[in-house]
């Protein structure tokens, strides 16, 4: 444990592995006081789950921090290109990222999507 070894140099990007009660892998990623879940729907249909932890207030912050999620500002804020190290081209393919919070489509974009307790973010492979 962090709190416990002084590490100071450990590395906050790399994925440690827990086991749920249901017998799904949760991937922890990060350090920080603010705890959300995170879940990516990969255009192959595997869904990978994850527990966030940060400091940011925000949830693209959180996950661009990680380099769980990539973009370029655009007109209406963060278009997102590539999630989870999968890039999505809507011109070439049709497939794009789209956005959740607690399993409705966002009404905000995830640069714009404050981070609240209890709520479970998602980026979903779709077309």
């Amino acid at each position: 444990m962090y709190g416990c070894t002084g590490n100071t140099n450990e590395d906050t990007t790399t994925t440690k592995p827990v086991e749920t009660t249901s017998g799904q892998t949760l991937n922890v990623l990060g350090e920080g006081e603010i705890k959300f879940f995170f879940s990516v729907t990969h255009k192959d249909g595997s869904v990978k789950d994850f527990q966030i932890r940060t400091d940011k207030k925000m949830v693209g912050e959180a996950l661009q921090e990680l380099s769980l999620l990539q973009g370029e500002d655009g007109p209406y804020g963060l278009y997102v290109k590539s999630v989870d190290g999968e890039t999505l081209d809507y011109d070439t393919d049709g497939m794009y990222w789209a956005f959740y919070d607690n399993g409705a489509y966002a009404a905000k974009g995830v640069d714009q999507t404050e981070i609240v307790a209890g709520i479970k973010y998602e980026f979903k492979a779709e077309k």
